[in-house]
């Protein structure tokens, strides 16, 4: 097998789409989409990649890393000088050399492996990458001879009436000799309209040396699809989203319906869970087994071990631990961890603190800055103050403890274990192993109080 090497086309800036954002960092199921291309390309096991970039190079180079090399289009004078950017890194290289587009990421690296193979195979300087699109309109025809290699690639403004009913289309794609293509990239000209150089003159100027063009057509039309605009962005997502949903379908995940249920890309999940209607699954979350995520039901970056179930509640960087359980309408904000077995019920929310196995906390009640231990009851409306207006505080809570309903616990107080607080306190002082910590006055009850009232004699209230 010859060296493989990619140049991927990402420095457009993409004007139709009408942002501030560069094209190739839309988003398609949580990923840039050049990010998409760069991680099918990376599991065909490729000796170097380069990306091409320019508008926006700053950002596309942080969102794809030290994964790839990258070179600088300064100037945009088309694909055919895009991809000689490239030529200080590549082009004395002996090897094959697959060029794709930044906006294209729908395409798989099967895809891509079957168009290596086949180029190897036809033993050919170029091949194109086609597919069979079911209104052809607006695409380049590919035009084959009797021995099925490329004749042509027809414009559709410039096909003829029976080149333009011919289906098979230009992807975008093509794999080349590495050298070949950077020699023959020389000899292009920018004798058009736009003054630009184009990549595909490169299969005219080799047809015209009396080369053969071999091309490759792939299974599905989808993978081709390219983003030029919000409504093609749209339309790439939906193909994604049910990709992704299949391939958890297929993995043994149980999905109530598919159709309204969205996944990004980098999220795993575990046999036998359970996704119901509503749910959205954000960046690199990871749920086991036995789960079930409930409808209307956002976890981002969120860590869910076997047998938690999470009924219509959001949770974000945070992880809960082997059947725990959470809703609805709960929120788990940044950091925190929830251990074993602990329930946290109606209207809660939590943040950046950490809950002991078994702990429970039943209903509208707030833990932030907090490490509980394991076997606590907190009661309703339970509040930890940990902001003073200027800085935050941490609090302690022992095991076994026991916190009664309509408490506050002002940071940073510790509560031992085996420690007790009374329903209504506001706690401001450590409370000792087995005691009770009581902080509220006594009740004092006002005799004929009605008789204050200046509605009292009114025989009209009630």
């Amino acid at each position: 097998m010859s060296a493989k090497f990619t140049i991927i086309l990402a420095a457009g800036k993409g004007t139709r789409m009408k942002s501030s954002l560069y094209k190739v960092l839309h988003q398609v199921c949580g990923k840039p989409m050049v990010d998409h291309v760069l991680t099918q390309v990376e599991q065909t096991h490729q000796d170097q990649v380069v990306t091409v970039v320019g508008h926006g190079a700053q950002d596309v180079e942080k969102a794809l890393g030290d994964r790839t090399q990258f070179v600088l289009q300064a100037e945009q004078l088309g694909t055919g000088h895009a991809v000689l950017q490239a030529e200080p890194l590549l082009g004395d290289k002996a090897g094959i050399t697959l060029i794709a587009s930044g906006d294209t990421p729908l395409f798989t690296a099967d895809t891509f492996e079957k168009l290596f193979a086949y180029h190897e195979q036809a033993g050919v300087l170029a091949t194109v990458l086609t597919a069979n699109a079911p209104d052809p309109f607006g695409y380049g025809r590919v035009i084959r001879n009797a021995d099925g290699n490329v004749e042509k690639i027809v414009e559709q403004k410039d096909a003829t009436p029976e080149e333009a009913a011919v289906h098979e289309i230009n992807t975008g794609v093509y794999v080349f000799d590495n050298q070949t293509l950077f020699k023959t990239l020389h000899q292009v000209g920018n004798d058009n309209a736009q003054g630009e150089y184009y990549l595909p003159d490169v299969i005219g100027i080799l047809k015209a040396q009396g080369e053969a063009i071999g091309a490759y057509t792939m299974d599905d039309f989808s993978e081709s699809m390219g983003v030029n605009d919000r409504v093609a962005l749209a339309a790439a997502t939906k193909v994604m989203q049910h990709r992704i949903n299949v391939a958890h379908m297929k993995n043994g995940v149980t999905m109530v319906d598919p159709d309204t249920t969205y996944i990004d890309a980098d999220v795993t999940i575990g046999n036998d869970t359970i996704i119901e209607p509503g749910v959205y699954l954000k960046g690199h979350t990871t749920i086991g087994s036995n789960c079930v995520v409930g409808t209307h039901s956002e976890l981002i970056n969120a860590t869910i071990e076997d047998n938690v179930t999470i009924t219509s509640s959001t949770i974000e960087d945070s992880i809960m631990r082997k059947g725990s359980n959470i809703g609805p309408n709960s929120h788990l904000r940044p950091q925190s961890d929830i251990g074993e077995d602990v329930h946290i019920g109606n209207f809660c929310e939590v943040k950046k603190a950490t809950l002991g196995a078994r702990t429970k906390l039943g209903h509208l009640s707030y833990v932030g800055d907090a490490t509980l231990g394991s076997d606590i009851n907190i009661g309703c409306g339970v509040v930890f103050v940990n902001y003073d207006g200027v800085q935050k505080f941490h609090s302690n809570v022992g095991d076994k403890s026991f916190i009664g309903s309509n408490s506050n616990i002002v940071a940073p107080v510790d509560l031992a274990d085996h420690s007790f607080v009374a329903a209504g306190s506001t706690i401001t002082k450590d409370v000792p192993f087995h005691a009770m910590g009581i902080a509220r006055s006594r009740q004092t009850n006002k005799e004929n109080f009605w008789d204050r009232l200046p509605i009292a004699d009114d025989p009209n209230w009630n």
